[in-house]
């Protein structure tokens, strides 16, 4: 009676009804990344009865996140509590049936097939373009739709992929689209424009996922809610010679994991060439003397002049303060070591 009563008003939806919201509750989805567009990816597809929603994100949440980061509240910012573990947290709180799993973790070709191999739908919540590539690419080659989504300023972005049935990334954007590109840490960014792309690109997830592919849109669809512009480029087939989805070239899967990521607005390096798990008791032991340093089951927080290291059990490390990554690789090698 509880599931009935919970999901009355979506099952009255002709488009889901009760068949539909039975096979919203066997679903399995990934979401990678669970900053703004991700957290708000999570909350719409949890609350709609998706079964099993696994949430991968690297970062941990800071109070300058909580404008848009629905997910998230200021003890968690306060915390530096990585925001896969706080998503997790707030779901379960208001709707305990959803399994939700969550890696703190960075996708990395090593992992990708471990991380995502058991979703059947992909939903990108991250804000570079390496990682929507390696989506790509593994999703292309294992043929798993995924939804491209992003948001900066007032615009947002979506793009459904269905490998060999619509175009992929690589056939919108071939290459590294070039040029200076706003982000969030130079143009600013609206919840409400974050909002909008997640609606769109989780009404869409839903729609596969209950089987409605005939409703799926097959377009780049694009709007900025500021200046009420909006624009379609048409994604129904694959292009010609595109080197992932037509010569199955999947040059960003078959790629070695990246030494270091400069983080979209935070002046900051992330460096994971460390394989092994740290134990936050000894390293807080180790860098006390250097500075001030805390730590919780999940994070460890050192501050060292005008540097902040926050570390992860999986050995990851995000230094604050720098975007030069030689600056960030000098702190690590003689703070962390190898």
């Amino acid at each position: 009676m509880e599931l009935e009563n919970r999901y009355s008003r979506q099952v009255l939806f002709p488009g889901i009804g009760a068949d539909g919201q039975c096979k919203l509750a066997a679903s399995a989805v990934a979401i990678v990344g669970c900053g703004a567009t991700g957290s708000a990816l999570a909350s719409l597809l949890a609350r709609a009865g998706v079964g099993r929603i696994r949430i991968l994100d690297r970062d941990y949440v800071e109070i300058s996140n909580l404008q848009r980061q629905s997910l998230f509240d200021e003890a968690d910012a306060a915390e530096s509590m990585p925001k896969a573990i706080a998503a997790a947290r707030r779901i379960a709180a208001f709707n305990s049936q959803v399994q939700v799993e969550a890696q703190v973790a960075d996708l990395v070709p090593a992992n990708i097939e471990e991380l995502l191999g058991a979703a059947q739908v992909i939903l990108d919540g991250t804000d570079n373009f390496e990682t929507r590539y390696l989506i790509n690419d593994y999703a292309v080659k294992k043929g798993l739709p995924w939804i491209y989504t992003a948001a900066v300023g007032s615009y947002g972005v979506s793009l459904n992929v269905l490998p060999g049935r619509t175009a992929c990334l690589a056939c919108i954007f071939p290459e590294f689209p070039q040029g200076v590109f706003e982000t969030c840490d130079t143009a600013g960014i609206l919840g409400s424009a974050v909002n909008l792309a997640a609606s769109i690109a989780a009404t869409e997830a839903l729609k596969l996922l209950v089987g409605a592919e005939e409703c799926l849109r097959r377009t780049l669809l694009s709007f900025d809610v500021w200046s009420n512009e909006r624009a379609e480029v048409a994604a129904d087939k694959p292009r010609p010679g595109c080197r992932a989805c037509g010569q199955r070239n999947f040059v960003h899967l078959a790629g070695e994991g990246r030494p270091y990521i400069t983080l979209c607005g935070r002046n900051s390096v992330q460096i994971h060439e460390r394989h092994k798990p740290l134990d936050f008791t000894q390293m807080a032991e180790r860098l006390r003397p250097h500075g001030t340093v805390r730590h919780n089951d999940f994070v460890l927080k050192f501050c060292h002049e005008l540097y902040e290291m926050t570390l992860f059990l999986d050995g990851r490390v995000i230094i604050k303060g720098t975007s030069d990554a030689a600056v960030a690789r000098s702190l690590y090698a003689r703070f962390i070591g190898s």
